[in-house]
C-alpha cells in the first residue's frame, strides 16, 4: 500500500456506520416481514429515513456519512447471503459452533443457541453486489463532489470461519483447505471493491469483532483447549491478516480502506470480550494492508494506548472514546486529555512530535448506535448528543478541519 497517509477520508470527527432506527421503520420491517405490508411500503420508509439521516449528519458535520445500515438487520448486512455458495439457515446446528467463541459463548451462557446463521455449502462466487444499490441511492442524496466522502461499512471476510468448529465452516468436498476457501472469499471481495468503486464508492469500512476476539482471554483459553483445532490462534490471526490483505490487493489506489475492531455491541449494549490490543498490536498495525484503524477505546475493557507505538506514521487511527452503548455524557476536556496521550504513545513510537502525531488521529463513538436494527440502551436524543460532542471534540483539537 502507499507510504503516503491517506486523509479525507478519514475525517477528524468520525462515526462508524450504523445509526439509531425510527420507530416507524422498526415497525414496517417487523410487518414486512410477517407478511402484513408489501416490500414497497418498506422501502419508501427506507428511503425517506435515509435522507433524513443524512441530512441530519450534514448538520451535526460529518462527511463522511452514511445510510445508517438502514437498510439491514445486522451490522454486516447481506454479502454473505448474495453469494453463490452461502446459505442462511435459520437453525444450524449448536455443535457446530465454538462455544468459547465470544458471541457464540454469550448466546449459550444466556440460555440461548445461537440464532439464524450463514454458512458455505458450495463453491463461493461473486454473483453480484447487494450493497451497491444502496451505496448509489445514498450518493444521490448528496452533491456530486461529497460522493468521494461517503462511507459504506463491510461485514468481515472473516465473518463465518471463526464462529464455526473445525471442519464446520465448509464442505471438505467443496474445499480441501482453508487457503481455498479464503482464496475466493477474498476474489468475492475483489469484486465487490470494484462494483461499489465504479459507483463512485471511496471510503469502506470494515466491520471486524472477530480481530478483536484475539485479546481475550476466554476465547484464547478455549481455543488452545480444543483438542480439533489445527493450529494455534495467533496462526489464525495470520491466516487472517492474509486473507484481508488478499481482499485489497486489487483495489484502487484512491480507495480508503478502514477496519474496525470492537468487542461486541448487541441488543441492550451487550458487549462480548475483553481484552486489549497488545498482543496483535505489532501484526495489525504493521502487516495489516489499510489506511485506517477504527478503535474501541471507551472502557477499561480495551486497554490503554500503548499498543499505538506500533501504528505507521502512514496509517490514520480514529479514536471510539466516546461511547455509543449508553447516553451518560462524558466529560469534553477527559476526552481531549486522552486522545492527547494517545499521540503521545504514536510520536514516541516513530520519533515524531506530538503535533505530527496527531494528524494521523481522529475521534468517534467506539462502535455503531445499533450494530443489531433494535439499537442500543440510548434513544435518538442521545446519540444525537454523542454525535455532537464527537465533532466538538475534533473541533477544539483540530479546529477547522472536518
Amino acid at each position: 500500500m502507499s507510504s503516503q497517509l491517506y486523509r479525507n477520508p478519514p475525517f477528524r470527527a468520525e462515526h462508524l456506520g450504523s445509526l439509531l432506527r425510527t420507530d416507524e421503520l422498526l415497525k414496517t420491517k417487523t410487518a414486512y416481514e410477517k407478511g402484513q405490508v408489501p416490500h414497497s411500503d418498506l422501502v419508501a420508509v427506507e428511503k425517506k429515513d435515509i435522507k433524513d439521516i443524512v441530512e441530519t449528519q450534514k448538520k451535526l458535520g460529518y462527511a463522511a456519512a452514511s445510510d445508517g445500515e438502514y437498510c439491514r438487520h445486522m451490522f454486516w448486512g447481506s454479502f454473505f447471503p448474495g453469494l453463490d455458495g452461502f446459505e442462511e439457515v435459520a437453525n444450524v446446528d449448536p455443535e457446530s459452533f465454538r462455544p468459547y467463541a465470544p458471541d457464540v459463548a454469550a448466546f449459550l451462557e444466556a440460555g440461548h443457541k445461537p440464532g439464524e446463521s450463514v454458512i458455505c455449502t458450495g463453491k463461493i462466487k461473486h454473483v453480484g453486489s447487494t450493497y451497491v444499490d444502496q451505496f448509489k441511492y445514498l450518493a444521490s442524496l448528496v452533491p456530486p463532489e461529497e460522493v468521494k466522502n461517503l462511507k459504506i461499512t463491510l461485514a468481515a471476510p472473516n465473518w463465518y470461519h471463526l464462529r464455526y468448529k473445525e471442519g464446520k465452516a465448509y464442505p471438505k468436498d467443496v474445499y480441501s483447505s482453508d487457503e481455498e476457501y479464503f482464496g475466493d472469499i477474498a476474489k468475492a471481495y475483489q469484486a465487490e471493491l470494484q462494483i461499489l468503486y465504479d459507483a463512485g464508492c471511496r471510503n469502506v469500512q470494515w466491520d471486524d469483532p472477530n480481530l478483536a476476539y484475539f485479546c481475550d482471554q476466554k476465547m484464547l483459553a478455549g481455543w488452545k483447549a480444543d483438542p480439533l483445532n489445527k493450529y494455534s490462534a495467533d496462526d489464525l490471526f495470520d491466516k487472517y491478516i492474509q486473507l484481508y490483505n488478499n481482499c485489497v490487493a486489487a483495489r484502487p489506489a484512491d480507495m480508503h480502506v478502514g477496519i474496525h475492531l470492537c468487542r461486541g455491541n448487541f441488543v441492550g449494549s451487550r458487549h462480548f470480550s475483553e481484552g486489549s490490543y497488545d498482543r496483535i498490536a505489532t501484526k495489525l498495525f504493521k502487516e495489516l494492508n489499510v489506511n485506517t484503524y477504527y478503535l474501541e477505546y471507551d472502557t477499561p475493557r480495551a486497554g490503554g494506548f500503548a499498543p499505538l507505538k506500533d501504528l505507521p506514521t502512514n496509517k490514520n487511527v480514529i479514536l471510539g472514546v466516546v461511547t455509543s452503548k449508553f447516553p451518560q455524557l462524558e466529560d469534553k476536556e477527559e476526552m481531549k486529555r486522552r486522545v492527547y496521550e494517545a499521540a503521545k504513545f504514536i510520536a514516541e513510537g516513530n520519533n515524531i512530535s506530538v503535533e505530527q502525531a496527531l494528524n494521523q488521529v481522529g475521534v468517534s463513538p467506539q462502535c455503531g448506535f445499533a450494530s443489531h436494527r433494535e439499537g442500543n440502551a440510548i434513544d435518538y436524543n442521545g446519540m444525537i448528543a454523542k454525535l455532537k460532542l464527537v465533532r466538538e471534540i475534533a473541533n477544539d483539537i483540530w479546529p477547522g478541519q472536518m
